[in-house]
């Protein structure tokens, strides 16, 4: 047997493709590698939140699994919807990396902390979080791949910009990291890579083998928390779920689209006792106190 892994054709998209194929051989199954674009990575010249939720860098690979053109497919979780097309199951994930923001100053930045800041991140959920901590500061949208991103960062005027951590570090660009950010809550499933299948398939049984169950779980926790929102991946909502010896704990948030207004909420819970639906039941608690007002885009001008 021989399964065909779709991947996204960036260097860190590959990287993890890769790492899925590692882990798959030594199950003593061979792996081939398909390359395939995805509409977020064509369209450049738009902002994330203005291409939509609906898998702008996951449908190309879904497509292609429902085709059969490939078994599998790699994908950053964060960017998978919480909703999979029928038939197509999230069978494993790999061990999560590290979740948090980080900000990357320029090489040569002169630019030196003032009352007023240029921040660069392409994320509505990373914008929000910043002005919520300085709102005087000015939010710039950054588009592309991580080569392409730290690029554009030593090559304009900018305070800085924010990244995945997981992201630089996979692919060698940890001294680009100037700050961790530890009080950005990260992204539902950020640092985790997610493999997508046919449900009941020979591929299914295999993945099952290299699943790593806590990272599974805190992303499934994660991945709830946003669909009872009914929010997007884009969206401005924080969710962390995290395992200390026996205990989950779980920090998320909503916030306006300019970080004016927040709403948080912290829970602990046994492991033994941690399932996904409790992700449903925090993201209620906040809807209750007003979330869903939150989350209302205005009109687009």
């Amino acid at each position: 047997m021989k399964l065909r892994i779709g991947t996204r054709k960036s260097t860190l998209a590959l990287w993890q493709a890769k790492k899925v194929s590692k882990e798959i051989k030594a199950q003593g199954v061979e792996t081939e590698l398909v390359e395939i674009e995805s509409f977020g990575d064509k369209v450049q010249d738009i902002p994330l939140d203005k291409l939509g939720d609906k898998g702008v860098f996951t449908k190309a690979l879904d497509d292609a699994l429902i085709a059969g053109e490939i078994d599998l497919a790699v994908h950053s979780l964060k960017d998978v919807p919480t909703i999979l097309p029928k038939g197509l199951i999230l069978a494993a994930v790999l061990e999560r990396g590290n979740p948090m923001d980080v900000l990357v100053r320029p090489v040569q930045s002169k630019e030196t902390e003032s009352e007023q800041k240029i921040i660069a991140t392409g994320s509505i959920r990373r914008k929000a979080f910043w002005l919520n901590q300085y709102p005087k500061d000015t939010v710039t949208g950054l588009r592309g791949n991580v080569p392409t991103r730290l690029d554009k960062v030593d090559s304009n005027k900018w305070y800085g910009a924010v990244f995945a951590a997981a992201g630089l570090q996979r692919i060698g660009y940890d001294d680009r990291i100037s700050e961790v950010l530890n009080w950005m809550i990260p992204a539902p499933s950020q640092g985790i890579v997610g493999i997508v299948c046919w449900g009941g398939s020979e591929a299914e049984s295999v993945l099952k083998k290299i699943d790593h169950k806590e990272s599974h779980l805190c992303g499934a926790i994660e991945r709830a928390f946003l669909n009872e929102l009914e929010a997007g991946c884009s969206s401005p909502v924080g969710a962390h779920a995290k395992v200390n010896d026996d205990i989950l704990s779980f920090k998320g948030a909503v916030l306006s689209l300019d970080g004016k207004e927040r709403l948080d909420i912290e829970r602990t819970t046994s492991v033994n006792k941690a399932k996904a639906s409790l992700g449903k039941e925090w993201a209620a608690l906040l809807k209750k106190e007003g979330a869903e007002e939150l989350l209302e885009h205005p009109d687009d001008e």
